[in-house]
């Protein structure tokens, strides 16, 4: 039985697993949660890849984590996801010094940020948050499949629940702006990844996972303002107010789906609170929306998403 929940720390999940041996390539890795998921992973054996925008922050975060850790195994990569030929880029120097990944935590994201476009006109959300980690992964692809049994560990959100995906016009080109519908979106499609991913690479050892970390003070949230956490508890299914976790609880669920004994063999499902989540009921915040999990959906979003992208992926 799994003794976890909601106010279990990184700590406490990792605790008696050895992750020696391992590489793990976690993005957006100079702040916030996936800051404190590279400490853990780190601390538990693992090689870490940490990968961000800012590559100035980046090195100075990695210089933290190794004066507290001299052990720690840490490396660095700059990529832009915002920008699909960073992505590439990023990619490829990974892969000319590594072939074999066990961890991927694709862990940055933007949220409720103005109508921006990314560098190949995508809504800013969609493009960050889903397409470029879409391709991220698909690059990967061949290290992971190399080095499974592997994880990969996409990070959605119970903001899932505010939008079913928009196949029709997913980057706001014909339609009106909603910030936390777009969020929505992003997240939706972040669910339908993980299931179309698990999908196609489940036979030979690599198993996906998505992740509602909760909610958490963190950079993800520099765009929100005083109105948008009303906004945020009106949207709740539950109408009650927001519970914050602190970022040891929050990054808790991401370090549990990719170390878990518990979870071998299971794959393609949403995680919440270190649990694995039921499906939602209405009037209640937690559980997954079946329209996130819907097999057709992910289907259609990967031939979507590798129009997009311009390359699509055999796996």
């Amino acid at each position: 039985m799994n003794r976890f929940d909601a106010s279990s720390t990184t700590d406490q999940v990792i605790e008696g697993i050895s992750l020696e041996g391992k590489l793990a390539v976690v993005t957006g890795a100079s702040s916030g949660l996936g800051l404190e998921t590279c400490r853990v992973l780190a601390a538990a054996g693992a090689t870490v890849l940490m990968v961000a925008r800012d590559e100035d922050k980046l090195e100075a975060v990695a210089a933290q984590l190794l004066q507290a850790q001299p052990d720690a195994q840490l490396l660095t990569q700059r990529m832009d996801l915002a920008d699909l030929n960073s992505v590439r880029n990023a990619a490829t120097e990974i892969l000319l010094y590594h072939s074999e990944i066990q961890l991927l935590i694709n862990n940055a994201g933007v949220m409720a940020c103005p109508l921006q476009r990314t560098a190949q006109d995508f809504e800013m959300q969609f493009g960050t948050n889903h397409l470029g980690h879409f391709l991220f992964t698909g690059l990967l692809s061949e290290a992971l499949l190399d080095g499974a049994p592997g994880r990969v560990i996409n990070l959605s959100s119970a903001g899932h629940k505010f939008a079913r995906f928009n196949f029709d016009d997913p980057s706001y080109l014909r339609r009106p702006y909603d910030k936390w519908q777009a969020y929505g979106e992003s997240k939706t499609a972040n669910v339908l990844f993980t299931v179309g991913l698990d999908l196609r690479t489940r036979e030979r050892g690599v198993r996906s996972f998505a992740v509602h970390p909760g909610a958490i003070m963190t950079n993800l949230g520099r765009h929100m303002e005083e109105a948008d956490l009303v906004t945020l508890s009106e949207k709740s299914p539950s109408g009650q107010k927001l519970e914050f976790k602190s970022v040891e609880q929050g990054a808790a669920t991401t370090v549990w789906a990719a170390s878990s004994p518990q979870l071998s063999g299971r794959g393609g499902i949403y995680l919440e609170d270190c649990q694995i989540a039921a499906t939602a009921v209405e009037g209640k915040s937690t559980g997954v929306e079946p329209y996130a999990v819907n097999q057709a959906a992910a289907d259609r979003l990967w031939l979507l998403s590798e129009e997009l992208v311009g390359q699509s992926f055999d796996y």
